[in-house]
Protein backbone atom coordinates (compact mmCIF):
# COMPACT_ATOMS: atom_id res chain seq x y z
CA UNK A 1 0.00 0.00 0.00
CA UNK A 2 0.91 3.40 -0.83
CA UNK A 3 2.67 5.82 2.09
CA UNK A 4 2.50 9.28 1.93
CA UNK A 5 6.15 8.88 2.29
CA UNK A 6 6.12 6.77 -0.98
CA UNK A 7 5.08 10.76 -3.04
CA UNK A 8 7.21 12.94 -4.14
CA UNK A 9 7.37 16.03 -3.48
CA UNK A 10 5.61 17.20 -6.42
CA UNK A 11 3.28 14.17 -5.81
CA UNK A 12 2.64 15.54 -2.59
CA UNK A 13 1.87 19.02 -3.81
CA UNK A 14 -0.50 18.09 -6.66
CA UNK A 15 -2.61 15.78 -3.21
CA UNK A 16 -2.60 19.14 -1.33
CA UNK A 17 -4.19 20.90 -4.54
CA UNK A 18 -6.94 18.23 -4.96
CA UNK A 19 -7.73 17.75 -1.66
CA UNK A 20 -6.51 14.26 -1.48
CA UNK A 21 -4.52 14.89 1.94
CA UNK A 22 -4.06 18.20 4.23
CA UNK A 23 -0.45 19.61 4.91
CA UNK A 24 -0.98 18.69 8.66
CA UNK A 25 -1.52 15.23 7.69
CA UNK A 26 1.89 15.09 5.08
CA UNK A 27 3.90 17.30 8.41
CA UNK A 28 2.04 14.88 10.56
CA UNK A 29 3.71 11.77 8.73
CA UNK A 30 6.88 13.23 8.27
CA UNK A 31 7.47 13.88 11.90
CA UNK A 32 6.39 10.42 12.50
CA UNK A 33 8.58 9.20 10.18
CA UNK A 34 11.91 11.68 11.91
CA UNK A 35 10.65 10.40 15.23
CA UNK A 36 11.17 6.39 14.36
CA UNK A 37 14.20 7.11 12.01
CA UNK A 38 16.40 9.55 13.11
CA UNK A 39 18.06 8.30 16.56
CA UNK A 40 19.95 6.05 14.30
CA UNK A 41 20.80 7.53 11.44
CA UNK A 42 21.45 11.49 13.10
CA UNK A 43 19.53 13.42 10.62
CA UNK A 44 18.56 16.23 12.53
CA UNK A 45 19.97 18.87 15.00
CA UNK A 46 16.78 20.19 15.94
CA UNK A 47 13.28 18.87 15.47
CA UNK A 48 10.46 21.89 15.24
CA UNK A 49 7.21 19.85 15.83
CA UNK A 50 5.10 22.53 17.12
CA UNK A 51 6.38 25.60 14.41
CA UNK A 52 5.95 22.78 11.78
CA UNK A 53 2.27 22.12 12.71
CA UNK A 54 1.30 25.46 13.20
CA UNK A 55 2.63 26.55 9.82
CA UNK A 56 0.80 22.89 8.49
CA UNK A 57 -2.57 24.69 10.15
CA UNK A 58 -1.97 27.69 8.33
CA UNK A 59 -1.33 26.03 4.98
CA UNK A 60 -4.43 23.77 5.33
CA UNK A 61 -6.57 27.04 5.43
CA UNK A 62 -4.78 28.33 2.39
CA UNK A 63 -5.63 24.81 0.54
CA UNK A 64 -9.33 25.38 1.28
CA UNK A 65 -9.40 28.67 0.41
CA UNK A 66 -8.43 27.57 -2.82
CA UNK A 67 -7.54 29.70 -5.90
CA UNK A 68 -3.59 30.03 -7.17
CA UNK A 69 -2.15 28.07 -4.38
CA UNK A 70 1.65 28.09 -3.87
CA UNK A 71 3.21 25.40 -5.79
CA UNK A 72 4.54 23.26 -3.13
CA UNK A 73 1.89 24.21 -0.30
CA UNK A 74 2.05 21.69 2.59
CA UNK A 75 5.56 20.33 1.27
CA UNK A 76 7.98 19.38 3.92
CA UNK A 77 11.30 19.80 3.96
CA UNK A 78 14.00 21.13 6.69
CA UNK A 79 16.71 23.49 6.68
CA UNK A 80 20.52 23.11 7.01
CA UNK A 81 22.08 23.81 10.24
CA UNK A 82 24.40 26.15 8.37
CA UNK A 83 21.46 28.33 7.58
CA UNK A 84 20.03 30.76 10.17
CA UNK A 85 16.63 30.57 10.70
CA UNK A 86 14.23 32.94 12.90
CA UNK A 87 13.69 31.78 16.34
CA UNK A 88 14.99 28.22 15.38
CA UNK A 89 18.70 27.51 17.06
CA UNK A 90 20.86 27.54 14.49
CA UNK A 91 24.89 26.00 15.72
CA UNK A 92 26.54 26.02 12.61
CA UNK A 93 27.39 21.86 13.60
CA UNK A 94 29.42 23.59 16.58
CA UNK A 95 29.03 22.84 20.26
CA UNK A 96 30.43 25.87 20.75
CA UNK A 97 26.84 27.68 19.21
CA UNK A 98 25.02 24.99 20.70
CA UNK A 99 22.25 27.54 22.29
CA UNK A 100 22.72 30.32 19.35
CA UNK A 101 19.13 31.28 18.15
CA UNK A 102 19.24 33.60 14.59
CA UNK A 103 16.78 37.07 14.87
CA UNK A 104 16.48 36.64 11.11
CA UNK A 105 16.07 33.95 8.14
CA UNK A 106 18.40 33.53 5.05
CA UNK A 107 16.70 34.43 1.86
CA UNK A 108 16.98 30.80 0.92
CA UNK A 109 14.57 30.04 3.45
CA UNK A 110 11.98 32.83 2.95
CA UNK A 111 12.03 32.02 -0.41
CA UNK A 112 11.16 28.10 0.51
CA UNK A 113 8.23 29.11 3.11
CA UNK A 114 7.13 31.28 0.30
CA UNK A 115 6.78 28.50 -1.78
CA UNK A 116 4.09 26.68 0.55
CA UNK A 117 7.05 24.03 2.23
CA UNK A 118 7.09 24.06 5.59
CA UNK A 119 10.15 23.01 7.75
CA UNK A 120 10.51 20.41 10.84
CA UNK A 121 13.52 21.01 11.78
CA UNK A 122 17.74 21.98 11.18
CA UNK A 123 19.43 18.98 9.53
CA UNK A 124 22.72 18.50 10.73
CA UNK A 125 25.90 19.38 9.33
CA UNK A 126 29.60 18.88 10.39
CA UNK A 127 31.39 22.00 12.35
CA UNK A 128 30.63 25.21 10.39
CA UNK A 129 30.65 22.91 6.76
CA UNK A 130 34.11 22.19 6.62
CA UNK A 131 34.14 18.45 5.47
CA UNK A 132 32.95 16.18 3.05
CA UNK A 133 31.25 13.92 5.87
CA UNK A 134 28.82 14.75 8.65
CA UNK A 135 29.71 14.63 11.79
CA UNK A 136 29.38 17.30 15.28
CA UNK A 137 29.35 17.21 19.17
CA UNK A 138 26.40 17.68 19.10
CA UNK A 139 24.54 15.02 17.60
CA UNK A 140 27.15 12.54 16.34
CA UNK A 141 27.44 11.29 12.82
CA UNK A 142 24.91 11.26 10.25
CA UNK A 143 24.52 7.31 9.18
CA UNK A 144 24.45 6.40 5.12
CA UNK A 145 20.90 4.81 5.37
CA UNK A 146 21.72 2.20 2.92
CA UNK A 147 24.49 1.11 5.67
CA UNK A 148 24.51 2.84 9.05
CA UNK A 149 27.89 1.83 9.33
CA UNK A 150 29.04 3.92 6.48
CA UNK A 151 28.88 7.82 6.88
CA UNK A 152 26.64 9.93 4.96
CA UNK A 153 29.09 12.74 3.11
CA UNK A 154 29.08 15.99 4.06
CA UNK A 155 28.63 19.05 4.42
CA UNK A 156 24.31 18.19 3.68
CA UNK A 157 24.73 14.84 5.06
CA UNK A 158 21.50 15.58 7.41
CA UNK A 159 19.42 16.69 4.62
CA UNK A 160 20.32 13.72 2.44
CA UNK A 161 19.88 11.16 5.04
CA UNK A 162 16.00 12.69 5.89
CA UNK A 163 15.41 12.37 2.12
CA UNK A 164 17.12 9.26 1.35
CA UNK A 165 15.16 7.49 4.75
CA UNK A 166 12.05 8.80 3.50
CA UNK A 167 11.58 11.68 6.52
CA UNK A 168 11.05 14.35 3.98
CA UNK A 169 10.60 13.84 0.16
CA UNK A 170 13.26 17.08 -0.39
CA UNK A 171 15.81 19.25 1.41
CA UNK A 172 18.00 22.37 1.62
CA UNK A 173 21.31 21.66 0.91
CA UNK A 174 24.69 24.09 0.66
CA UNK A 175 27.87 23.85 -1.57
CA UNK A 176 30.86 25.27 -1.05
CA UNK A 177 33.15 22.23 -2.54
CA UNK A 178 31.00 19.43 -2.76
CA UNK A 179 28.52 19.52 0.53
CA UNK A 180 25.36 18.59 -2.03
CA UNK A 181 26.92 16.27 -4.31
CA UNK A 182 28.95 14.12 -2.44
CA UNK A 183 26.11 13.48 0.32
CA UNK A 184 23.69 12.58 -2.51
CA UNK A 185 26.13 10.19 -4.28
CA UNK A 186 26.14 8.22 -0.66
CA UNK A 187 22.63 8.21 -0.33
CA UNK A 188 21.34 7.81 -3.96
CA UNK A 189 19.77 11.16 -4.20
CA UNK A 190 19.94 14.13 -7.08
CA UNK A 191 21.96 16.70 -5.83
CA UNK A 192 22.21 20.03 -7.66
CA UNK A 193 24.61 22.49 -7.22
CA UNK A 194 23.50 25.51 -8.89
CA UNK A 195 25.16 28.36 -10.71
CA UNK A 196 27.04 30.64 -8.71
CA UNK A 197 24.72 33.72 -8.35
CA UNK A 198 21.58 31.35 -8.92
CA UNK A 199 20.86 31.45 -5.19
CA UNK A 200 20.90 34.14 -2.96
CA UNK A 201 23.64 34.00 0.06
CA UNK A 202 21.50 37.00 1.89
CA UNK A 203 21.66 38.34 4.58
CA UNK A 204 24.64 36.60 5.76
CA UNK A 205 26.53 34.10 3.29
CA UNK A 206 30.07 34.39 2.27
CA UNK A 207 30.10 35.86 -0.78
CA UNK A 208 33.75 36.57 -0.24
CA UNK A 209 35.46 33.21 -2.03
CA UNK A 210 32.51 33.14 -4.13
CA UNK A 211 32.74 29.41 -3.77
CA UNK A 212 29.12 28.21 -1.83
CA UNK A 213 25.40 28.10 -3.11
CA UNK A 214 22.50 26.68 -1.82
CA UNK A 215 20.66 23.89 -3.44
CA UNK A 216 18.20 21.04 -3.17
CA UNK A 217 18.48 17.32 -2.31
CA UNK A 218 16.02 14.95 -3.72
CA UNK A 219 14.67 11.43 -5.10
CA UNK A 220 14.10 12.78 -8.55
CA UNK A 221 15.60 15.36 -11.00
CA UNK A 222 11.62 16.55 -11.38
CA UNK A 223 11.45 17.56 -7.49
CA UNK A 224 14.97 18.76 -7.25
CA UNK A 225 13.90 21.58 -10.13
CA UNK A 226 11.10 22.26 -8.43
CA UNK A 227 12.99 23.37 -5.43
CA UNK A 228 15.26 24.81 -7.40
CA UNK A 229 12.38 27.06 -8.81
CA UNK A 230 11.68 28.00 -5.56
CA UNK A 231 15.17 28.84 -4.29
CA UNK A 232 16.38 30.81 -7.16
CA UNK A 233 16.43 34.08 -8.12
CA UNK A 234 18.73 37.47 -6.71
CA UNK A 235 17.82 39.94 -3.46
CA UNK A 236 18.79 43.14 -3.38
CA UNK A 237 22.48 43.71 -2.50
CA UNK A 238 23.82 40.22 -3.60
CA UNK A 239 27.40 40.98 -5.34
CA UNK A 240 26.65 38.57 -8.32
CA UNK A 241 23.58 36.51 -9.92
CA UNK A 242 23.06 34.58 -12.88
CA UNK A 243 20.83 35.68 -15.44
CA UNK A 244 17.06 35.06 -15.21
CA UNK A 245 15.29 32.18 -17.09
CA UNK A 246 13.58 33.72 -19.98
CA UNK A 247 9.85 34.46 -19.12
CA UNK A 248 7.81 31.99 -18.56
CA UNK A 249 10.70 28.91 -18.07
CA UNK A 250 10.99 27.10 -15.07
CA UNK A 251 13.64 24.87 -14.53
CA UNK A 252 10.62 21.99 -13.96
CA UNK A 253 9.69 22.36 -17.59
CA UNK A 254 13.24 22.03 -18.77
CA UNK A 255 12.84 18.32 -16.72
CA UNK A 256 10.23 17.29 -19.59
CA UNK A 257 11.44 19.12 -22.60
CA UNK A 258 14.18 16.88 -25.04
CA UNK A 259 18.03 17.42 -24.75
CA UNK A 260 18.57 16.83 -27.56
CA UNK A 261 22.54 15.49 -28.54
CA UNK A 262 25.08 16.49 -26.38
CA UNK A 263 28.77 16.73 -26.63
CA UNK A 264 29.96 15.55 -23.21
CA UNK A 265 33.79 15.96 -22.25
CA UNK A 266 34.89 13.13 -19.76
CA UNK A 267 36.88 15.51 -17.01
CA UNK A 268 39.54 12.97 -15.16
CA UNK A 269 41.48 15.39 -14.20
CA UNK A 270 41.97 16.40 -10.66
CA UNK A 271 43.04 19.32 -8.46
CA UNK A 272 44.69 16.81 -6.26
CA UNK A 273 48.08 15.10 -7.68
CA UNK A 274 47.81 11.66 -7.78
CA UNK A 275 43.95 11.32 -6.81
CA UNK A 276 43.48 8.12 -7.30
CA UNK A 277 39.79 6.58 -8.40
CA UNK A 278 38.68 3.53 -6.60
CA UNK A 279 37.91 0.31 -9.47
CA UNK A 280 33.95 1.22 -8.21
CA UNK A 281 33.89 4.39 -8.87
CA UNK A 282 35.62 3.95 -12.13
CA UNK A 283 33.21 1.44 -12.88
CA UNK A 284 30.11 3.69 -12.25
CA UNK A 285 31.41 6.49 -14.23
CA UNK A 286 32.34 4.18 -17.21
CA UNK A 287 28.59 3.03 -16.95
CA UNK A 288 27.22 6.60 -16.97
CA UNK A 289 29.33 6.94 -20.35
CA UNK A 290 28.05 3.72 -21.66
CA UNK A 291 24.68 5.38 -21.07
CA UNK A 292 25.28 8.25 -22.43
CA UNK A 293 26.80 6.95 -25.31
CA UNK A 294 23.35 4.69 -25.82
CA UNK A 295 21.08 8.18 -25.54
CA UNK A 296 22.88 9.48 -27.96
CA UNK A 297 25.20 11.26 -26.93
CA UNK A 298 29.06 11.97 -27.79
CA UNK A 299 31.51 11.24 -25.12
CA UNK A 300 35.23 12.22 -25.10
CA UNK A 301 38.02 12.85 -22.68
CA UNK A 302 38.74 16.66 -21.93
CA UNK A 303 42.14 16.90 -22.44
CA UNK A 304 44.43 16.68 -19.22
CA UNK A 305 47.09 19.48 -18.46
CA UNK A 306 44.19 22.61 -17.62
CA UNK A 307 44.47 22.56 -14.16
CA UNK A 308 48.73 23.52 -13.37
CA UNK A 309 50.16 23.06 -10.24
CA UNK A 310 49.44 26.27 -8.25
CA UNK A 311 45.13 25.66 -7.98
CA UNK A 312 45.42 23.31 -5.15
CA UNK A 313 47.20 25.39 -3.01
CA UNK A 314 45.48 28.23 -3.76
CA UNK A 315 42.13 26.36 -2.88
CA UNK A 316 43.51 25.24 -0.06
CA UNK A 317 44.10 29.00 1.23
CA UNK A 318 40.99 30.22 0.11
CA UNK A 319 39.36 27.27 2.17
CA UNK A 320 40.53 28.01 4.98
CA UNK A 321 40.22 31.91 4.88
CA UNK A 322 36.44 31.34 5.88
CA UNK A 323 38.17 30.03 9.21
CA UNK A 324 38.95 33.31 10.20
CA UNK A 325 35.41 34.53 10.47
CA UNK A 326 33.98 32.28 13.07
CA UNK A 327 31.94 33.78 15.19
CA UNK A 328 33.98 31.91 18.23
CA UNK A 329 35.31 33.42 21.19
CA UNK A 330 38.81 33.06 22.05
CA UNK A 331 38.34 31.58 24.91
CA UNK A 332 36.54 29.21 23.28
CA UNK A 333 38.65 28.14 20.30
CA UNK A 334 39.99 24.98 22.02
CA UNK A 335 36.36 23.14 21.87
CA UNK A 336 36.31 23.29 17.99
CA UNK A 337 36.96 20.24 16.97
CA UNK A 338 40.66 19.64 15.68
CA UNK A 339 39.75 20.33 11.63
CA UNK A 340 38.20 23.02 12.11
CA UNK A 341 40.90 24.57 14.75
CA UNK A 342 43.57 23.62 11.67
CA UNK A 343 41.60 25.23 9.37
CA UNK A 344 41.14 28.44 11.53
CA UNK A 345 44.58 27.96 12.19
CA UNK A 346 45.93 27.94 8.61
CA UNK A 347 43.13 31.34 7.10
CA UNK A 348 44.52 33.31 10.72
CA UNK A 349 48.13 32.39 9.59
CA UNK A 350 47.69 33.94 6.01
CA UNK A 351 49.01 37.49 5.69
CA UNK A 352 46.57 39.85 3.59
CA UNK A 353 48.73 39.49 0.42
CA UNK A 354 49.07 35.74 0.53
CA UNK A 355 44.80 35.50 0.73
CA UNK A 356 44.35 38.37 -2.06
CA UNK A 357 47.08 36.18 -4.38
CA UNK A 358 45.28 32.71 -3.66
CA UNK A 359 41.84 34.82 -4.44
CA UNK A 360 43.47 35.87 -7.51
CA UNK A 361 44.70 32.76 -8.79
CA UNK A 362 41.00 31.00 -8.56
CA UNK A 363 39.86 33.52 -10.30
CA UNK A 364 42.34 33.20 -13.58
CA UNK A 365 42.50 29.64 -13.53
CA UNK A 366 38.32 30.05 -13.72
CA UNK A 367 38.68 32.46 -16.68
CA UNK A 368 40.97 30.12 -18.62
CA UNK A 369 39.21 26.43 -17.61
CA UNK A 370 35.72 27.71 -18.68
CA UNK A 371 37.14 29.03 -22.02
CA UNK A 372 39.11 25.52 -22.25
CA UNK A 373 36.22 23.37 -21.67
CA UNK A 374 33.14 25.09 -23.48
CA UNK A 375 33.56 22.97 -27.07
CA UNK A 376 31.56 20.55 -24.43
CA UNK A 377 28.00 21.01 -23.72
CA UNK A 378 28.42 18.94 -20.42
CA UNK A 379 30.88 17.10 -18.47
CA UNK A 380 31.51 13.87 -16.64
CA UNK A 381 33.00 13.33 -13.95
CA UNK A 382 33.45 10.91 -10.57
CA UNK A 383 31.71 13.11 -7.20
CA UNK A 384 34.12 11.28 -5.01
CA UNK A 385 37.25 8.66 -5.54
CA UNK A 386 35.71 6.42 -3.11
CA UNK A 387 33.23 4.38 -1.74
CA UNK A 388 31.18 5.48 1.30
CA UNK A 389 33.53 5.54 4.35
CA UNK A 390 32.98 4.05 7.39
CA UNK A 391 32.59 5.96 11.00
CA UNK A 392 35.75 7.50 11.99
CA UNK A 393 37.69 7.13 9.05
CA UNK A 394 37.98 10.88 8.41
CA UNK A 395 39.05 11.51 12.02
CA UNK A 396 39.63 9.13 14.27
CA UNK A 397 43.06 9.97 15.13
CA UNK A 398 42.17 13.17 16.18
CA UNK A 399 44.74 15.17 13.94
CA UNK A 400 42.96 18.08 11.97
CA UNK A 401 45.78 18.21 9.51
CA UNK A 402 45.14 14.45 8.84
CA UNK A 403 41.58 14.58 8.52
CA UNK A 404 41.28 17.41 5.93
CA UNK A 405 43.96 15.96 3.84
CA UNK A 406 41.92 12.47 3.79
CA UNK A 407 39.29 14.79 2.98
CA UNK A 408 41.04 16.18 0.05
CA UNK A 409 41.58 12.72 -1.35
CA UNK A 410 38.11 11.62 -0.96
CA UNK A 411 36.76 14.41 -2.53
CA UNK A 412 39.09 15.26 -4.89
CA UNK A 413 37.31 16.58 -8.24
CA UNK A 414 33.98 18.68 -6.59
CA UNK A 415 35.44 21.70 -5.66
CA UNK A 416 37.09 22.54 -8.80
CA UNK A 417 33.53 23.71 -9.93
CA UNK A 418 32.88 25.75 -6.47
CA UNK A 419 35.83 27.51 -8.27
CA UNK A 420 34.77 28.30 -11.54
CA UNK A 421 30.96 28.34 -10.75
CA UNK A 422 29.21 26.37 -12.91
CA UNK A 423 26.65 24.47 -12.37
CA UNK A 424 26.86 20.66 -11.22
CA UNK A 425 24.73 17.60 -10.54
CA UNK A 426 25.20 14.19 -9.21
CA UNK A 427 22.75 11.57 -9.91
CA UNK A 428 22.16 7.96 -8.79
CA UNK A 429 22.92 5.87 -11.92
CA UNK A 430 25.37 3.35 -10.24
CA UNK A 431 24.98 0.44 -7.57
CA UNK A 432 27.87 -1.30 -5.91
CA UNK A 433 27.68 -5.11 -5.65
CA UNK A 434 26.82 -4.42 -1.94
CA UNK A 435 23.65 -2.46 -2.49
CA UNK A 436 25.98 0.83 -1.99
CA UNK A 437 25.24 4.08 -4.18
CA UNK A 438 27.67 5.94 -6.62
CA UNK A 439 26.73 8.96 -8.04
CA UNK A 440 27.83 10.45 -11.09
CA UNK A 441 28.73 14.23 -11.63
CA UNK A 442 27.31 16.19 -14.35
CA UNK A 443 28.65 19.61 -15.20
CA UNK A 444 27.06 22.58 -17.03
CA UNK A 445 28.41 25.68 -19.06
CA UNK A 446 28.03 28.82 -16.45
CA UNK A 447 24.98 29.85 -15.74
CA UNK A 448 23.29 26.47 -17.79
CA UNK A 449 21.05 24.63 -15.18
CA UNK A 450 18.64 23.68 -17.64
CA UNK A 451 20.78 21.45 -20.07
CA UNK A 452 22.15 19.56 -16.70
CA UNK A 453 18.12 19.20 -15.52
CA UNK A 454 17.28 18.26 -18.78
CA UNK A 455 20.17 15.36 -19.38
CA UNK A 456 19.77 14.23 -15.94
CA UNK A 457 15.75 13.38 -16.26
CA UNK A 458 16.34 11.90 -19.72
CA UNK A 459 19.13 9.51 -17.51
CA UNK A 460 16.27 9.09 -14.79
CA UNK A 461 13.97 7.80 -17.23
CA UNK A 462 16.04 5.55 -19.13
CA UNK A 463 17.16 4.20 -15.59
CA UNK A 464 14.97 4.88 -13.05
CA UNK A 465 15.93 5.17 -9.42
CA UNK A 466 13.26 7.06 -7.31
CA UNK A 467 11.78 3.19 -6.24
CA UNK A 468 15.11 1.82 -4.58
CA UNK A 469 15.36 2.91 -1.27
CA UNK A 470 17.39 1.68 1.76
CA UNK A 471 16.44 -0.97 4.47
CA UNK A 472 14.89 1.21 6.39
CA UNK A 473 12.11 2.70 4.25
CA UNK A 474 9.57 0.77 4.58
CA UNK A 475 10.14 0.77 8.75
CA UNK A 476 6.80 1.64 10.85
CA UNK A 477 5.98 4.86 11.42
Amino acid sequence: MTQLHDLTALEQAAAVRAGEVSPTELVRHALARVEALDAGLGAFVTVTPERALAAAAQADRVALRGGDLPPLLGVPTAIKDLNSTAGVRTTFGSAVLADFVPTVDDAVVTRLAAAGTISVGKTSTPEFGFPAYTDNDLVGPARCPWDPALLAGGSSGGAAVAVAAGMLPFAQGSDGGGSIRIPASVNGLVGVKPARGRVSNAPFGNDVTGLGTNGPLARTVRDAAAMLDAMAGPVTGDPAWAPPLPPGETFLAAADRPVGRLRIGRALESPMPGAVVQPEVAAALDDAARLLESLGHEVVDVPGGLLGPDLLRAFERVWSLTGTLLPVPADRVAELRPLTRELRARGLALSAQEAMEALTVLRLFSRRYVAAVDAFDVLLAPVTTMTPRPLGWFDADGDGAEDFARNERYAAFTALYNVTGQPAVSVPLHWTDDGLPVGTMLVGRPADEVTLIALAASLEEARPWADRHPPCWDADA
